[in-house]
């Protein structure tokens, strides 16, 4: 991509909507439909730097926090079950055309959804039809769930950053994952064609898998 393109003029969009999921900016409107699909122990919340939250009202305050900031720029998901997730856009620089996908939380209902998989294409696709040429996944090196999610999604694992913080007073090794910018046509494709509406069954389950339509 041509350097004169930068600095980015990007601002984070007020919503994107696909098929199976719908990302709102964050606001408080969001709360109880969120705190009631979300556990409120600690493991749920484990490696996230916010919550758990134990009731709306601690879960509001956060939010009321989250929503007034456009770095991170946090999104209320919704899938088949209604507000059940949140993720965020964040660490946007403009002048060398990177950004980071992160601080997700996903209810235990969306997990492993086809909204989840769309809610995270649809930002994708975003951050790179807004010319940035490099979006990052990370996350606490021990957190399987999420290196595995994002090896789906068909992020490039890219090494570890060894006590790279200290989270909820525990450290944290951070593994480092990116799409550029010359991977996202293929695994655009990939993406399409799975969330395609020939590849669920009568009951909504996947025919073929993500890894099947060539995003890894």
């Amino acid at each position: 991509m041509s350097p004169e393109r930068f600095p980015l003029h990007w601002s984070p969009p007020d919503a994107l909507e696909g098929r199976f999921a719908r990302l709102e900016r964050l606001d408080p409107a969001h709360v109880e439909a969120l705190h009631a699909a979300n556990p409120t122990d600690e493991s749920h919340w484990r490696y996230l730097p916010y919550g758990p939250f134990p009731d709306p009202q601690v879960y509001r305050l956060w939010a009321e926090g989250a929503a007034a900031t456009d770095d991170p720029a946090f999104y209320a998901v919704r899938g088949a079950q209604g507000w059940s997730g949140v993720v965020a856009l964040m660490r946007a620089d403009r002048e060398h055309g990177v950004i980071e996908i992160g601080n997700i939380a996903f209810s235990p209902g969306l997990q492993r959804r086809p909204a989840a998989t769309e809610a995270i294409h649809l930002l994708l696709d975003h951050c790179f039809a807004s010319g940035f040429r490099r979006v990052e996944w990370k996350c606490n090196a021990g957190n399987a769930a999420s290196r595995q999610a994002a090896e789906r999604l068909g992020f490039t694992y890219e090494g570890t950053f060894r006590q790279h913080m200290i989270v909820k007073g525990r450290n944290r090794d951070t593994a480092w994952f990116a799409i550029v910018d010359d991977d996202w046509p293929r695994l655009r494709e990939a993406h399409q064609a799975w969330l395609a509406p020939d590849n669920f069954d009568a009951e909504g389950r996947q025919i073929r898998r993500l890894s099947e339509m060539g995003a890894n």
